[in-house]
């Protein structure tokens, strides 16, 4: 199964969770001309804060490790250049660049620098703000998007942050679901 196809299955269990957006690029039918791949770029420095992004969305908890744990630095970068289209691509890497820029001007400090509460008020902000100005692609959406599909399709999330069985078991369309307990992992 090649990448596009097993982020569309995860993205297809996620349902609502993934913006209309996301799911539009996930399940287009087309491949991107060459031209259209890695139209931006992203720096060592960029995937630390698309890592630090990320995991301020999904946190190591008590039972799992968090999104920076599963690899969502080098992940996120990797699905934009390999899979949105270049208009998006721009989208996204300036939102990126925006972000450090309000992070400076909020806060007088780069991303990196801010504190987990710092940080927590800035993608507060620009949530509201996504939501606010109903436009759709923003950064903050595809990147958020791009967590939840990452980390649930990462072998972190698979094995640690959801039930896992390592082999194969008999299909039980009943079983019982304790309240708490992990969502299964499907293979």
């Amino acid at each position: 199964m090649n990448r596009r196809e097993a982020l569309k299955s995860v993205a297809f269990l996620m349902g609502s969770a993934i913006s209309a957006t996301t799911m539009g690029v996930l399940f287009e039918s087309f491949t991107l001309p060459e031209k259209e791949k890695n139209h931006v770029s992203f720096s060592a420095t960029d995937e630390e804060i698309l890592a630090e992004f990320a995991d301020i969305i999904i946190p190591t908890t008590a039972s799992s490790p968090g999104a920076k744990a599963a690899g969502l630095g080098a992940f996120i970068p990797m699905i934009i250049r390999d899979c949105y289209p270049a208009k998006m691509q721009e989208i996204f890497a300036s939102g990126l660049k925006a972000m450090q820029y309000q992070s400076s001007k909020d806060f007088g400090k780069d991303f990196l620098s801010m504190s987990v509460e710092e940080r927590q008020k800035l993608m507060t902000s620009l949530r509201d703000e996504a939501i606010a100005s109903n436009r759709a692609p923003s950064f903050f959406l595809i990147a958020r998007d791009l967590t939840l599909l990452g980390y649930y399709s990462s072998e972190i999330g698979c094995t640690q942050a959801r039930e896992y069985l390592p082999v194969p078991g008999r299909y039980d369309g009943n079983a019982t679901y304790v309240p708490g307990q992990k969502a299964w992992a499907t293979n």
